[in-house]
């Protein structure tokens, strides 16, 4: 199992950034799969979550109405779109698939 993030960087307050996670070495229509983030000092925390089929999704109420998970079944990717940022937003952004697959993890920074 690789899962391998991608899109991170720096962005002022109100910005938008995509995040991509790309993923092999499993059958990925079969897993819903999840975006957490850890900001400095703080634990991870579960962001977003999109079914194995796409049709259902869930948020943290941190980010409700500004972020939207979505995937490609066909490409093996996972997205997340994120809007309306804010400095709060910072951190390290990780896929996830269950039992305990993590991706590398992309820097997010919300900065003026």
């Amino acid at each position: 199992v690789q899962l391998v993030e991608s899109g991170g960087g720096l962005v002022q307050p109100g910005g938008s950034l995509r995040l991509s996670c790309a993923a092999s070495g499993f059958t990925f229509r079969l897993y819903d799969m999840s975006w957490y983030r850890q900001a400095p000092g703080k634990e991870r925390e579960l962001v977003a979550t999109v079914s194995s089929g796409g049709g259902n999704t869930n948020y943290a109420d941190s980010v409700k109405g500004r972020f939207s998970v979505s995937r490609d079944n066909i490409k093996k990717t996972v997205y997340l779109e994120m809007n309306s940022l804010k400095p709060e937003d910072t951190a390290v952004y990780y896929c996830y698939r269950r039992s305990g697959y993590w991706g590398q993890g992309t820097q997010v920074t919300v900065s003026s």
